[in-house]
């Protein structure tokens, strides 16, 4: 009897010391893959961030929009203030800021009275236009995509700018729709 509680005792021994083993390699796995992912969007936060701070206009689906040197587009964040931004640590992997090295130049199409800069609180400073922080979304991988348009994160809403500064809203949709004596249009005020 003593022989078979050994035996299971080892048994049980060897297949929590393997379970262990197991536990080990997918946490080691898990913290290296981790550490990999955090920096990557490190480096892909600082590519997007790198300029020298030349503003242009582009065409895109939205018609003329504010776009970087790279010809990505340009956004705002609806929650800034003040001439300052509200965007930051995670919000800003995301979202990274247009950061000024040098003075701001204005391309072809941009007001530049409306360019400035605004200090962070990490001291660097980001390009402004009309007193809007600017930005480029993580997502916009080519020149001219503009997936970031409306989109609702970090507590509020983001938008493309026109030359003006103000933000760009897409077209309201529009729709037909056909009786047999009248035809009416009607337009939905939503974006």
């Amino acid at each position: 009897m003593h022989e078979i509680s050994d035996r299971r005792d080892r048994e049980g021994d060897v297949a929590t010391g393997g379970t262990m083993i197991h536990v080990v390699i997918v946490l080691a796995l898990t913290a290296t893959l981790g550490v990999i992912g955090f920096l990557a969007a490190g480096s892909v936060a600082r590519s997007a961030t790198r300029t020298n701070g030349t503003v242009s206009l582009g065409k895109t689906k939205l018609g003329l929009i504010l776009v970087s040197s790279r010809g990505h587009t340009l956004y705002m964040f609806a929650k800034d203030r003040n001439d300052k931004s509200a965007c930051s640590g995670s919000c800003a992997k995301f979202w990274p800021p247009y950061l000024q090295r040098g003075k701001p130049t204005a391309g072809s199409g941009v007001k530049a009275s409306l360019l400035g800069t605004t200090r962070r609180s990490n001291g660097r400073m980001q390009l402004t236009y009309n007193k809007h922080p600017l930005y480029s979304f993580a997502l916009d991988k080519r020149a001219g995509q503009t997936n970031g348009e409306g989109n609702v994160a970090f507590g509020g809403r983001w938008y493309a700018l026109s030359a003006n500064g103000t933000a760009v809203v897409k077209a309201p949709t529009t729709s037909t729709t056909t009786t047999t004596t009248t035809s009416a249009t009607t337009t939905n005020p939503y974006p």
